[in-house]
C-alpha cells in the first residue's frame, strides 16, 4: 500500500476492524517510512454488467453515475445521503443478482425511478422528467396523475 504522504511502499497493519455494515474491513496502517497513519478499506469486488446504453455504446457499470443521478434529483429534499446510498446499494444487488454479463441503460433508470418513487415523489417527478425527457407539459401532467391515482389507490397522502 502506497503511503498517501510520503509514496513510500511499505507500511504496517495497526489494527483491523469490520465496517458498520460487515461489508468491508477498516485497517488502520501506519507508514514504515514517515510513521504517519492512514485508512484503508477493504471489500470483496463485485462482477458488475456492461451498460447497453441507448445509441448501443457500452460501457462499464458506475455506482456514482446512479448516486450523483439520485442526489441531483433529491437536493433539497427529505432524503438524507444514507437513505439514497441504501437504495443504491438495493439496486447494485438486483442488478447483481440477475447475473447477467450486459444490462441496459432502460433497465438501471427503471429501477431507479422505482426506488426514488418510494423515497420521495418530488425526487421521482425531476429524475423521470430528466429521464423520460417529457416532451410537453401534458406528458409531465400524465405522470403527476398517475403518482395521484397510486397514492389515492394505497391511501397516502
Amino acid at each position: 500500500m502506497k503511503c498517501p504522504f510520503c509514496g513510500y511502499q511499505e507500511d504496517k497493519v495497526v489494527d483491523s476492524r469490520t465496517s458498520k455494515n460487515g461489508m468491508a474491513i477498516r485497517r488502520r496502517r501506519e507508514c514504515l517510512q514517515c510513521g504517519k497513519r492512514f485508512t484503508t478499506y477493504e471489500q470483496v469486488e463485485d462482477i458488475l454488467p456492461i451498460v447497453v446504453k441507448k445509441d448501443n455504446r457500452r460501457e462499464p457499470f458506475d455506482r456514482f453515475k446512479i448516486v450523483s443521478g439520485m442526489r441531483k434529483a433529491c437536493e433539497k429534499r427529505p432524503v438524507s445521503t444514507e437513505m439514497i446510498e441504501q437504495a443504491v446499494d438495493e439496486i447494485e444487488k438486483v442488478i447483481q443478482n440477475k447475473m447477467e454479463k450486459e444490462i441496459t441503460g432502460t433497465e438501471i433508470g427503471e429501477l431507479v425511478m422505482r426506488k426514488l418513487g418510494e423515497l420521495d415523489e418530488v425526487a421521482y417527478v425531476r429524475f423521470a422528467s430528466v429521464y423520460r425527457q417529457f416532451k410537453d407539459i401534458n406528458a409531465f401532467m400524465e405522470e403527476v396523475k398517475s403518482i395521484l391515482a397510486n397514492q389515492s389507490a394505497s391511501g397516502k397522502k
